[in-house]
């Protein structure tokens, strides 16, 4: 016999599933981008200054691996959304910026999903238990050890529950938030 709450907890998780993959579609079907897409052209909107934005500078804030952030951009500069080209006073450097197409996707994108936390106010409490919920999600589903894109082969070396940052043998800017963008502790990219 199953637990009633437990029960509650799944078909909770089961509706939230099916309306993120219903808004994924949706995007894709009428802007044709992903809803990662979606978030990499936000991000580069709001982070971008005069000269466009670091790739650098996007590679250390956010909790993505770099070759999965080089495939994203990748696919938007060849639909012409956003433009990747050396920064003119470092070659060195790649900066991002957003073209007129990708701003006007973004204005007729809807806004939805975790990015919305950024945009539109929400009661602190109510955050802080939405918080506690995802990260108890991430230890009852048994998902700590596929926390950073990556499957160690032992579940819970990371413990969100404890307080959230870097897993155990990791350094921050290695696939993990700054400080500034742990849970908690502010708008997170995305």
């Amino acid at each position: 016999m199953t637990d009633p709450d437990a029960l509650a907890a799944v078909q909770a998780w089961t509706r939230l599933d099916a309306a993120i993959g219903a808004f994924n579609r949706h995007l894709e079907r009428e802007h044709g981008v992903t809803g990662a897409q979606l978030a990499i052209l936000r991000i580069v909107r709001e982070w971008s200054g005069a000269g466009g934005l670091a790739l650098s500078a996007m590679r250390e804030r956010l909790v993505m691996h770099p070759a999965t952030l080089g495939q994203l951009l990748d696919r938007l500069a060849t639909r012409g959304l956003v433009e990747v080209s050396p920064d003119r006073g470092d070659r060195r450097r790649r900066l991002v910026r957003l073209t007129g197409a990708g701003q006007r996707l973004l204005d007729a994108a809807p806004l939805a999903g975790p990015v919305r936390l950024r945009y539109q106010p929400a009661d602190p409490t109510r955050l802080r238990r939405l918080a506690q919920a995802l990260d108890d999600a991430i230890v009852l589903f048994g998902l700590e050890g596929y926390t950073h894109g990556e499957r160690t082969g032992e579940p819970g070396q990371h413990r969100p529950e404890a307080g959230g940052g870097p897993a155990p043998g990791r350094r921050p800017g290695r696939g993990d938030p700054p400080p500034d963008r742990r849970p908690g502790s502010g708008p997170a990219p995305g």
